[in-house]
């Protein structure tokens, strides 16, 4: 099959495809949505940003009676991913009179009932639909049951209140289980809630978009914001997230970049949820071209036209790498995945390139003539796709009778340049060299320098060191 109308949806579903511009399905919408449409259980790996909404949501919308009762559920990690995926399944099922319904905590639990009394559809989050079941409040039979994000949800501690959840659910069901990763954990749910599932995976060898570029650059960690800063300015992202291991280093992160000019907004989970809210609109609107986050307040956050990911520090662990460069790329578009490491990262940064079955490109930080040279060719371009509007062309002649157009150009031209300002030293970080030489020194210490019996008492001082710093991160995330 290779464009919608193979599906044979029916016709208001069909052109509310086509008015969301939808021709050709991706891969695992290529591959699920027939699966879904055959009644068969499903698990389906594939990486974030590859159209599961529609892959799941499309055929269930195909298949709802409109009986008055909820005839499906989703499940989902966060309340922003629920608000998300309501509002595309709603997109396509509005013409069919579809209503959905978002449940989700920290809002009144009287409208939310209020909108699962009338909805076909419910997207909710584990923690207040397990309140809402336990409590009496609903009582859900849904035919059609979706866990989306499941490793995220594993990973944010959900999984006795998902396996509770089901306890509550009619054993005759459709269970559609979507998940970038698939771990052990992942593998044992599904073993409990699914069917005899067929399996659909993307991902190969690799479990990360091949759409995404992924680069690192190594610095010393006192150049790390230098470093940040100039590729910032190199790289000049329409919109970007940075990503960073504590709350307090968002705040102190988001104050400093502001300090440079840019429009810089913080995330993470000492906010409440107005703030979460204003924050996520204003980066979806442009109101702010780079959002700073925690891994935990990013979690499920789905915007299209994210350009860049950057790591200021590697996460602790691969899959936290995947769910965070998989926030670029998505819906088709490219992106780039950039992670800023120290000479005492190499070991993480192999870890995770061998899990995550990729390539990490390594590269050096520009110097200021570089940059210089990108801001040119990008103020060309600007120039070239500007507009000159009848209120110019009079304030240009007023200017002709001063200066010949020659000198004119070149003022105008140096007072645009001249708000071009590239901060820091001219040289930030290691050369290519000096990397190769981090690399092969690495090798040697792994080859078998020292007894066996060092190695072991290093080897152990390094767990004990790094389960030490994973729970210290624990708490102050």
């Amino acid at each position: 099959m290779t464009t919608f109308e193979d599906f044979d949806f029916k016709a208001p579903l069909a052109q509310a495809i086509r008015d969301a511009g939808f021709r050709e399905p991706s891969p695992v919408q290529k591959e699920a949505i027939p699966l879904v449409l055959e009644g068969r259980d499903l698990i389906a790996q594939a990486h974030t940003g590859t159209g599961k909404t529609a892959a799941f949501g499309l055929p269930i919308l195909q298949q709802l009676r409109c009986d008055g009762s909820v005839e499906a559920l989703v499940i989902v990690p966060t309340r922003e991913l629920a608000t998300q995926v309501s509002d595309e399944i709603f997109r396509f099922g509005k013409s069919l009179g579809i209503r959905t319904a978002t449940v989700y905590g920290g809002s009144s639990y009287t409208r939310q009932l209020q909108h699962v009394a009338n909805a076909s559809v419910v997207v909710a989050t584990p923690g207040r639909l397990l309140d809402l079941l336990k409590s009496g409040k609903v009582e859900l039979s849904p035919r059609f049951v979706v866990l989306d994000e499941a490793d995220e949800m594993l990973d944010m501690g959900f999984l006795d209140d998902i396996r509770e959840i089901f306890t509550h659910l009619p054993a005759e069901r459709q269970t559609l289980l979507f998940s970038a990763t698939m771990s052990r954990e992942i593998r044992a749910l599904a073993e409990c809630i699914l069917r005899e599932p067929a399996t659909v995976s993307i991902t190969g060898g690799n479990v990360t978009n091949d759409k995404i570029r992924q680069l690192f650059y190594v610095v010393e960690e006192r150049e790390r914001d230098d470093a940040l800063v100039r590729l910032l300015d190199y790289k000049q992202p329409e919109k970007c997230i940075i990503f960073c291991r504590m709350k307090k280093e968002v705040d102190r992160l988001r104050d400093y970049l502001a300090a440079q000019g840019y429009e810089a907004r913080g995330l993470h989970g000492d906010m409440d949820q107005r703030q979460r809210e204003s924050t996520i609109r204003a980066f979806k609107s442009g109101g702010a071209e780079i959002l700073i986050a925690t891994d935990v307040a990013a979690r499920g956050l789905d915007v299209n036209d994210v350009s860049h990911v950057f790591n200021y520090h590697l996460p602790f662990d691969p899959e936290s790498y995947v769910h965070r460069i998989g926030r670029t790329g998505r819906a088709g578009r490219e992106g780039t995945a950039v992670s800023i490491v120290s000479p005492h990262e190499f070991r993480s940064l192999q870890r995770i390139q061998k899990s995550v079955g990729s390539n990490i490109e390594s590269r050096i930080v520009p110097r200021i003539g570089e940059v210089h040279a990108r801001k040119h060719d990008a103020l060309l371009e600007r120039i070239r796709e500007t507009q000159a509007d009848d209120e110019v062309f009079g304030l240009l002649e007023t200017l002709k009778e001063e200066f010949d157009l020659t000198t004119l150009a070149a003022r105008l031209l140096s007072l645009l340049r001249d708000t071009e300002e590239v901060r820091g030293a001219d040289r930030i970080g290691k050369s290519l060299e000096e990397i190769e030489r981090l690399f092969s020194r690495m090798k040697e210490d792994r080859g078998g320098r020292g007894s066996y019996q060092k190695r072991g008492r290093r080897n152990n001082y390094q767990r004990n060191r790094h389960s030490r710093k994973r729970n210290d991160y624990d708490k102050r995330r």
